[in-house]
């Protein structure tokens, strides 16, 4: 399974987002650090969902990677905008 589908897969089943956006953003970063050449390296996740809105900001971090797991290990940048 590519990375984007498993982090979409993940995320909507720990919170029913009401606003999910999953991008791969690996393009912007070939041959700079981190990029391990699949392209599945980069990410930027939009996440809006009740269960989120509840929590301050770390708080929604920590949730997200935690639904994530072992997701995060697998990346090399992760931009999350949880609310």
């Amino acid at each position: 399974m590519r990375i984007e589908s498993e982090i979409r897969q993940r995320l909507e089943l720990a919170f029913q987002p009401t606003r999910l956006e999953v991008v791969n953003e690996s393009h912007r970063h070939a041959g700079h650090a981190g990029d391990d050449g699949s392209g599945e390296s980069h990410f930027a996740v939009l996440i809006r969902a009740e269960t989120l809105a509840a929590m301050g900001r770390v708080a929604r971090h920590r949730a997200v990677h935690k639904a994530l797991g072992d997701v995060t290990t697998r990346v090399h940048a992760l931009a999350i905008d949880a609310g």
